[in-house]
């Protein structure tokens, strides 16, 4: 098949976990058999980008970043036409080259731009994140999941006290955003990375049509986890005791609360390996200098998988509802135990490794104090694959199913 992978998340001189699972799928596609193209940003310069990317199919710079320059935050209400305009123009470029490929496959953070596809493209979507129906993607505010599902309270998230005005401009946004990916989702495929992910939309828009909406979870590529045996990890000690924390460093991970909760009680053995960069890390740097904390920053994913190998736990202290934690699924296929919250889609991934590798709790101290207290670390063996390859089984029918004839 001819298949072309659209995100503007790419390029991208430091890759997050949705351009890195939209890489991996591509070569795993490429590996297949398949003719696969990447549509991305046409900003930063590809070129320049191209190590850190490593695909191996053909690169289509198409857009820029629309969403630059709209000044909601210092307006302080959300814009009904900031969101569906560069969906519109993702739309019309995707259109511009779809009569070339059999598939069009878009990853990204506009769940709308289906609307505006015609039928006649064969287009799917993956929903990596809770965009579906939360004009932040994260259902995360002031610390706390946020449960609320009126467009009107959507307003406290751009304004701290949003008056009439405000409120009416950022509840019309909103609903004009969720209507639009609902239309979205009754036209074209839909791929839910979990199904926690699909029950919270619908729990948001219960009239909406699902019928088109599979779950299929994120995946690792199983041969790359193999080769991090021989991937050099320079000043690992095997006398000190490791836990492996890598993501953003933003307050929806968690990993700055982790830390103010472990570090004043590690033993003198211990050390927090955190892997990860983001707006919190300046503070978090200052606050753990000489400390049992080593702050390694942004690193390349063959070293991060390599650090999780040879790490004796890893923790995942996300507060926000992960939708389907790569890094989780990592740990798993690592053999590692892994610690994180009972939140999101996580309870889902229990299956990639053994009976009680996957350990989950309803909050950090409780976690904390639960690591802190446990003697069994021993790697495990087993659980279901979460490879690529089996993945790319799962998507090949989706891919198909509205397929136009030669």
């Amino acid at each position: 098949m001819k298949i072309l992978l659209v995100s503007e998340d790419i390029p991208s001189k430091t890759l997050g976990g949705l351009g890195k699972h939209v890489i991996a799928l591509g070569n795993a596609l490429i590996a297949a058999g398949h003719e696969v193209s990447l549509m991305g940003c046409d900003t930063p310069s590809y070129i320049l980008c191209a190590e850190e990317m490593g695909f191996q199919g053909k690169f289509i710079a198409a857009f820029g970043n629309p969403l630059r320059g709209w000044k909601e935050s210092q307006l302080g209400f959300f814009n009904s036409w900031k969101r569906p305009y560069f969906a519109k123009k993702m739309a019309k470029k995707i259109q511009s080259y779809a009569k070339s490929f059999d598939v069009v496959h878009y990853h990204g953070h506009q769940p709308m731009v289906g609307r505006y596809i015609a039928p006649w493209v064969n287009f799917v979507q993956t929903r990596h994140d809770q965009g579906g129906d939360c004009i932040t993607n994260v259902r995360f505010r002031h610390g706390e999941i946020c449960v609320e599902r009126s467009p009107a309270e959507c307003a406290k998230c751009i304004h701290p006290s949003p008056g009439l005005v405000h409120t009416k401009l950022s509840a019309h946004a909103v609903q004009r955003y969720r209507d639009e990916t609902s239309a979205a989702f009754e036209l074209h495929p839909v791929v839910f990375v979990s199904e926690f992910l699909r029950k919270n939309y619908a729990l948001t828009m219960p009239k909406v049509l699902l019928e088109k909406t599979i779950v299929i979870h994120n995946f690792v590529n199983e041969d790359l986890l193999g080769e991090s045996l021989f991937t050099k990890q320079t000043e690992m000690n095997t006398t000190t005791f490791h836990i492996h924390v890598a993501g953003r460093l933003d307050a929806g991970k968690g990993i700055s609360t982790f830390l103010d909760l472990i570090e004043p009680r590690l033993p003198s053995n211990w050390r927090v390996d955190v892997y990860g960069d983001g707006p919190l890390r300046e503070m978090i740097d200052a606050k753990y200098v000489d400390s049992l904390v080593r702050i390694h920053g942004y690193c390349s994913y063959p070293e991060v998988v390599a650090a999780t190998r040879n790490a004796n736990v890893v923790v995942v202290p996300s507060m926000w509802e992960e939708a389907c934690g790569t890094t989780i699924i990592e740990a798993l296929r690592l053999g590692k135990i892994c610690y994180a919250l009972r939140r999101g889609g996580t309870s889902e991934l229990a299956s990639y490794g053994q009976s009680n590798q996957l350990r989950l709790f309803d909050d950090l101290t409780t976690l904390t104090d639960a690591l802190l207290t446990a003697n069994d670390f021993t790697d495990r063996t087993g659980g279901e694959s979460a490879d690529v390859r089996l993945h790319v089984l799962k998507l090949l029918p989706v891919y198909a199913r509205n397929k136009r004839s030669a």
